[in-house]
């Protein structure tokens, strides 16, 4: 499987945020766990309603969460 174009900086905000854990992202989203390991790993690119809900967790914008990775 292709990695997804849209990267995101989830793991570090996570750690820069009290080292808040993927399960307590993952309630606090609504997702599970397991959505959020492949959103961290670039294996799953996140609805717009998700790419929301995890920008205001951390309390900052889209862009400073997920990034688009354009082709060469």
């Amino acid at each position: 499987m292709s990695p997804s174009p849209i990267g995101n900086v989830i793991r570090r905000l996570r750690f820069d945020h009290g080292e808040m854990t993927q399960q307590d992202l993952a309630l606090r989203c609504q997702v599970t766990r397991q959505t959020i390991i492949a959103l961290e790993a670039d294996r799953y690119s996140p609805s717009l309603a998700l790419a929301f809900r995890i920008a205001r967790v951390f309390g900052v914008g889209l862009e400073d969460v997920f990034t688009w990775q354009e082709d060469p």
